[in-house]
């Protein structure tokens, strides 16, 4: 049998052409017939090679090779070096099954060997790799690509301190982005580029003595091509041939690998290394152009928030608020794509940690709008339109601002309440107002510019006021703010009063009462409305008994402008009745009567000249009013006269009531000048039924009169008031009382040391004075103590007789003075009937 096999051997081996005898494997040694003379480590090597290529692996003789690595890890990197020259041979012949073989064999060899000489082989299988990356093949590529892979998930005993992967990196990016023909060849080559950036990652991002990943010059090749890939899913997913084969194709897709890839990579990065892994995405975003549709870049980011670690989140929106100054130039759009991905990523970041980051991103949004309104108002980016300067389109502007408004207040949503006040107190600080700390610009653009940017930053109050929750109001209206944003109520400007009224609702409406006002109607029964009360808490009254003649004021002077429309009366009705629900006591309901009835006398008497309509629509808004509260104190007689009289308007007036005067063709009446007393609520009839009651009578009697303060100054219009408080202004600067200030006292050290030991010094005398007076009274005879008190009295008696001589002189005779003796003058009392007046005291 051994014979047999021999010639059929040697017959085989004729028909190849190879020298008789001669094995096949040992063609390659120095020698064809001394294969016995060559290294055992190659003998072993060349077996595991079969004859057909199509065969495979020799799996018997790679199990020798394997137990002689093992067995002999010294060998390792030679079999590593053969193995190697092997393959760059087969390569350049052309021998691709050969090569397959070969990369098997190290793929095995790595995963059997752990030992300290792993590291030269790795070189060796590493060059390997790199010589299959270089080849033109897709085939090739691949292989190389999974082989790589497969290593980069084996976890080295040994560290490599030369080890370098600049090659892999570069080329696996070059192949993320294939443009082969074919597509299905594309597609693998993209995938085989992205599982090497996965497998580059892996290797090395928590390895110290690597080459650092995170450099930029790494991070600037890795994740524009994962972002490359995850830009054309749509792509992908178009060209899905059949339901049939949609899992397949969602297996293979470049896009979702990409974002798995780019989520493992951000996960893995740490504090230090975000900057670098951010900066990326953002050139990538700016060079194709991404920031316009948004949704890419939108994407991106939510995968990025969601990916990284929560404390790293403030570092993204840093880096956002960073790239939105540095494209504080760029067009509109691109601006306001930027600011959408920061509202997007914002309230991702809000769930996490945004850290010292709040203001800071309120403050970059608020100078962006200022900017934005300045280039609207231009028409350009320099201030000044020259040749060759880009011009700024109107409505792009207006949409980035909105954008920026919405911002705020998505941001602002997810603040806690401590947080939200900080920047409620730091966006109305930006508010320009014309008083000495906040000097407003003049001129026809100075003016345009600060209305506009005092209705941006009351939008952006407003956003970020809606829905605010805070149990107590002195903490949510402190008196600074309140000042300032109830100062801008009394502007021209009938668009920045509306907006005031609607911060002060959003402020003052705890329990979601507001959307049950939007309309002003008379209900007969406002059970229907269903309204959550709660009674008035201590800090709420505190609150009320500061600020509410504040707030009257306000209210009465906003009616009486002549620039209100209908979402005027329904805002400061809504600010009525929220009034009354959240923050209203018997004393304030008192007031808010009188404040209702001086509103009614407003219309009635017409000194400001109102127009119809205004007149009608303060008729209105008292009686819808008058009709809440009256059901709100749930007093029978109350209820009763203002059902009486809006009964009465009914049928003889409906022009007086809110069903005929806001709609949107209002009817009204052309004559108000000789309205009957009965269809005017009267203060007299309900001071007298709430009296009954319990309320205090007296003050409801009384008119309501706004008191007139300096917040008039701030107002743009010259009215009573800022007419009454400059006068007290000058007068004060003017009166021969007021002494020049004396210059304060410089303090020192030694300045309160004396005045230590001089304080000291006055307790010790006045110790010994006490001491001194109880002693006295103790062993001095009680004549003495007798004469000492009498001597008190006598010179007490004195001063107070000087007092009342002071006092009780009669005035000097209007007929002249008369000479006493010694030559000094001396006035002589004369009856009063006696005395002479002048002319012009009689009638």
């Amino acid at each position: 049998m051994k014979g047999r096999r021999r010639r059929l051997w040697l017959q085989a081996t004729r028909r190849r052409g190879l020298p008789g005898g001669a094995r096949p494997a040992e063609m390659y040694g120095v020698c064809g017939c001394c294969g016995a003379l060559r290294p055992r480590y190659k003998r072993l090597v060349d077996n595991i090679f079969p004859e057909d290529p199509e065969d495979g692996l020799v799996k018997t003789n790679m199990e020798k090779l394997t137990f002689y690595a093992l067995s002999a890890p010294e060998k390792l990197d030679r079999i590593g070096a053969y193995l190697s020259e092997r393959l760059i041979r087969d390569v350049g012949r052309h021998r691709y099954g050969y090569v397959c073989i070969a990369m098997e064999a190290l793929d095995q060899l790595l995963m059997a060997c752990h030992c300290q000489s792993i590291n030269l082989f790795v070189e060796s299988f590493l060059k390997m790799v790199a010589k299959l990356l270089e080849s033109e093949k897709p085939n090739l590529q691949i292989l190389g690509t999974n082989s790589f892979v497969k290593f980069a998930n084996i976890e080295e005993d040994t560290p490599s301190y030369h080890r370098s992967y600049d090659f892999f990196v570069s080329r696996f990016s070059e192949m993320c982005h294939s443009s082969h023909d074919d597509m299905e060849i594309k597609t693998k080559i993209r995938m085989s580029g992205i599982k090497g950036l996965q497998g580059v990652v892996r290797k090395t991002v928590n390895d110290e003595l690597q080459a650092n990943i995170w450099d930029p010059q790494h991070m600037d090749k890795i994740v524009p091509s994962l972002l490359f890939n995850l830009q054309h899913v749509e792509e992908a997913e178009s060209r899905s041939p059949s339901p049939l084969q949609a899992p397949e194709k969602e297996k293979e897709n470049p896009a979702e690998l990409a974002e798995r890839c780019l989520r493992e990579l951000l996960g893995r990065a740490a504090f230090g290394n975000i900057k670098n892994a951010i900066k990326p995405v953002l050139i990538h975003l700016d060079n194709h152009s991404l920031w316009e549709p948004k949704v890419f870049a939108i994407r991106c980011f939510k995968i990025i928030m969601y990916s990284i670690q929560p404390q790293h989140s403030h570092l993204v929106i840093q880096q956002l608020l960073s790239h939105l100054d540095a494209n504080s130039r760029s067009a509109a759009t691109v601006r306001a794509g930027i600011v959408e991905v920061l509202s997007e990523a914002a309230v991702i970041a809000a769930t996490g940690s945004v850290g010292p980051t709040v203001l800071e991103m309120f403050n970059t949004l608020l100078r962006q709008l200022r900017l934005s309104i300045d280039y609207a108002l231009t028409g350009s980016y320099d201030g000044a339109i020259s040749l060759g300067t880009k011009i700024i389109k109107e409505h792009e502007e207006r949409m980035f601002q909105e954008a920026v408004i919405k911002t705020i207040g998505s941001f602002a949503s997810t603040l806690p309440t401590y947080q939200r006040s900080e920047v409620i107190l730091f966006i109305m600080s930006k508010v320009p107002l014309p008083s000495l700390h906040h000097p407003m610009e003049t001129g026809k653009t100075g003016e345009n510019r600060n209305r506009l940017t005092q209705i941006m930053l009351l939008k952006s109050l407003l956003q970020v006021s809606t829905g605010f929750q805070c149990n107590n109001m002195m903490s949510a209206l402190p008196s600074n703010f309140l000042d300032r944003l109830l100062s801008t109520a009394l502007m021209e400007d009938a668009e920045i009063r509306l907006f005031v009224l609607e911060i002060l609702i959003s402020f003052i409406d705890r329990h979601g009462n507001r959307h049950k006002f939007s309309t002003i109607s008379t209900l007969s029964d406002i059970s229907v409305l269903k309204l959550k009360v709660d009674k008035c808490s201590r800090q709420d009254t505190v609150f009320m008994k500061k600020h509410s003649q504040q707030l009257y004021r306000h209210i009465y002077l906003s009616c009486k402008e002549e620039t209100n429309i209908q979402k005027h009366y329904e805002a400061l009705y809504g600010l009525l009745a929220l009034i009354s629900i959240e923050l209203a006591n018997e004393e304030v309901v008192v007031d808010l009567i009188r404040l209702v009835l001086a509103v009614q006398d407003v219309a009635q008497v017409n000194e400001e000249n109102l127009p119809v309509y205004n007149r009608c629509a303060l008729y209105a808004l008292g009686a819808a009013y008058l009709n809440l509260i009256s059901q709100l104190t749930t007093v029978p007689a109350f209820c009763q006269h203002i059902h009486e009289v809006i009964e009465t308007r009914k049928k003889e007036a409906p022009y007086m009531l809110p069903e005929d005067v806001f709609v949107e063709r209002p009817r009204l009446s052309q004559n108000l000048d000789g309205v009957v007393i009965e269809l005017l609520f009267r203060q007299s009839k309900i001071s007298e039924v709430l009296g009954g009651s319990g309320y205090n009578s007296d003050r409801l009697c009384l008119p309501y009169i706004p008191q007139l303060t300096d917040e008039d100054r701030l107002s743009k219009r010259k009215s009573i008031g800022e007419t009454i408080s400059l006068q007290v202004e000058v007068e004060s600067r003017n009166s021969p009382e007021k002494e020049e200030r004396v210059p304060a006292e410089e303090i020192t050290y030694e300045t309160l040391k004396k005045a230590i030991v001089d304080s000291v010094a006055v307790e010790e005398q006045e110790r010994e004075r006490r001491r001194q007076v109880v002693e006295k009274f103790q062993k001095a005879p009680f004549e003495e103590i007798a004469a000492h008190c009498g001597a008190r009295a006598s010179l007490l008696q004195s001063k107070l007789n000087q007092i009342f001589e002071i006092t009780i002189r009669p005035p000097p005779s209007p007929s002249g003075t008369i000479t006493a003796a010694y030559g000094q003058p001396q006035n002589h009392s004369i009856p009063v009937y006696e005395m002479k007046f002048p002319d012009l005291c009689v009638y």
